[in-house]
């Protein structure tokens, strides 16, 4: 039983290690906004 007790906490430190990551880069990380222009082949602009 020990053992499964350390498992269960070891994998409940890694997952809140994984949460405070992803947490601090939700926080820290702002992306910046930019145009996006794709060009688009003529063949898809006329109809069928």
């Amino acid at each position: 039983m020990p053992t499964l007790f350390r498992f269960v906490a070891f994998l409940a430190i890694l997952g809140g290690l994984v949460f405070g990551g992803m947490v601090a880069l939700v926080t820290f990380v702002k992306p910046e906004p930019r145009e996006i222009t794709e060009t688009v082949p003529p063949a898809k602009l006329q109809p069928k």
